[in-house]
């Protein structure tokens, strides 16, 4: 398929290009320490140069002057941290000091980025002729000055180059940052509307929060009228989140460090109109011990094995009255009920949270195999006692033979099928979506596995009548097995003729 896709790795591609200069000289799990950093600090300074040389043109003598950048949203770079004296100092030795300065320097104009950017570059560890090759390649092969709001950068390219980093080593990645097309749908569904507060618990690189300030915009919003809030647990995707912010010029709550959201809630006491997460598949060993009685759990104690509905109800009593949820959950949460997730996912149905379940395809995530959903949950539903299952699982195309993606229409598709149900007017369709009550969730155990609703997709009469397509198949048939016999008695030929003989 031709053209833009949500998938589209053009500039990852090239930062991927810089990020093998590094293989092989530095561990996979350190690189983005390398190559986040430099992004940034790329961008940045592009940005900081193109409004300096707009400054010089319009000469008022203002381009000195930090004001004159900041009110833009642009980073006052200082003239020892920006790229052309990094660029000059590539192949010195010194490069890695250099850098980690301009990172110190950065820090002390803009304090919203104390303590976030990396300062790694002169690790006796990170070889400095390599640091200059990729230095190099920054400045000769990536052009940022025109890198736009259509792409969040730090996550996809980050995102694109860790599903290559675990190709070749087996890691884990992903964990952090969920796919365009994924947030693009939940954001699509949900509908972030001017002055919302939206919540990630478990916010990775903060792609959640930049696609609902591209929805708003898109709809007429203003982009500061939306407050954003999120938690991470990981000290490096913490930080990735903050700059991927600092690029966007979103203003984020996401505590003073980094943090577990179990054990250490950085907002306990908030209530938000909007939630979007992606929260670890199936995760084990979280603390449910020490969290017993927690306040949290209306809906029953989760299991010790896997902190599914430990998410679910954090994110439940996060919720404002009106408040709604989106969040990706693998497929087992539907149906398991193993150590009392049955008990509490039915609690959760009969109080009338489920506003609706899709299935979404294999392949859309880059490093995660694992069959996932999409779960809508609403302190106020607009069709009480009722949830839609959407089946989607046969939505999208193959980008390349281990990804799959979703078109814009795809997600159109979903997201009208959804505001359908919401307002009372969908009907349902064999093998894609179906409205189901309480009470037929009640008959099905409770289980919330799509295909129970929406079944089969009905099969197009071609028209041919019964008899007449049998009497044609089986004389089709016959013709392939009389080809078949001719074809077993040549070889026998052949193979006697050379002396072989097939009994």
């Amino acid at each position: 398929m031709a053209g833009k896709n949500n998938a589209n790795i053009g500039f990852e591609k090239q930062i991927w290009n810089a990020a093998c200069e590094l293989w092989g000289h530095i561990p996979a799990a350190d690189y983005r320490k390398v190559i986040v950093g430099l992004i940034f600090l790329r961008y940045i300074s592009a940005a900081f140069e193109k409004r300096y040389n707009q400054l010089v043109a319009e000469g008022d003598g203002f381009e000195d002057e930090k004001d004159a950048y900041t009110m833009e949203g642009i980073f006052y770079v200082p003239e020892a941290a920006r790229w052309s004296k990094i660029a000059e100092a590539a192949h010195t030795p010194e490069i890695g000091i250099i850098i980690d300065d301009a990172m110190r320097a950065i820090e002390a104009e803009n304090k919203s980025l104390k303590d976030v950017l990396p300062k790694n570059y002169a690790n006796q560890a990170l070889d400095k002729r390599v640091l200059g090759n990729v230095v190099d390649l920054f400045t000769n092969n990536i052009d940022m000055s025109e890198t736009d709001e259509d792409k969040d950068l730090l996550g996809r390219t980050y995102e694109y180059c860790i599903a290559k980093f675990a190709a070749y080593e087996g890691t884990k990645g992903g964990e952090f940052y969920t796919p365009s097309s994924i947030v693009k749908t939940i954001v699509e569904v949900l509908k972030p509307f001017d002055n919302c507060r939206v919540y990630d618990p478990c916010c990775g690189s903060g792609g959640m929060f930049v696609q609902s300030v591209k929805f708003l915009q898109a709809h007429g919003g203003n982009r500061d009228h939306i407050s954003v809030y999120g938690q991470e647990a990981n000290a490096d995707t913490w930080k990735m989140a903050k700059m991927n912010m600092a690029i966007r010029g979103i203003d984020a709550d996401f505590g003073p460090y980094q943090a577990d959201t179990f054990f250490n809630d950085q907002h306990p006491h908030e209530k938000f109109d909007f939630i979007m997460a992606n929260p670890p598949f199936n995760l084990s060993n979280w603390g449910q011990d020490k969290l017993q009685d927690d306040v949290r759990w209306k809906y029953g104690t989760p299991p010790a094995g896997n902190a599914n509905y430990a998410w679910i109800q954090h994110m439940i009593h996060h919720l404002a009255p009106n408040g709604k949820i989106g969040l990706v959950l693998a497929n087992g949460a539907l149906s398991t009920q193993t150590s009392g997730e049955g008990e509490i996912r039915k609690n959760i149905i009969e109080a009338d949270l489920i506003e609706g379940i899709i299935a979404l395809p294999p392949q859309l995530f880059y490093s995660v195999t694992i069959p996932v959903t999409l779960w809508f949950i609403s302190k106020n539903k607009q069709q009480k006692g009722r949830t839609v299952f959407i089946d989607a699982r046969k939505m999208g195309y193959m980008v390349d033979r281990k990804h799959r993606d979703f078109t814009d229409a795809d997600i159109k598709k979903i997201a009208d099928t959804f505001t359908a149900f919401q307002n009372g007017t969908l009907e349902n369709i064999k093998g894609f979506c179906a409205v189901a009550t309480t009470a037929e969730i009640a008959a099905q155990d409770y289980i919330l596995t799509p295909g129970r609703y929406v079944g089969i997709e009905e099969q197009e009469d071609d028209g041919e009548p019964f008899e007449d397509k049998m009497k044609r198949l089986t004389g089709e048939l016959a013709d392939m097995f009389k080809q078949s016999d001719t074809l077993q008695n040549e070889i026998r030929e052949k193979l006697k003729a050379i002396g072989w003989e097939i009994k």
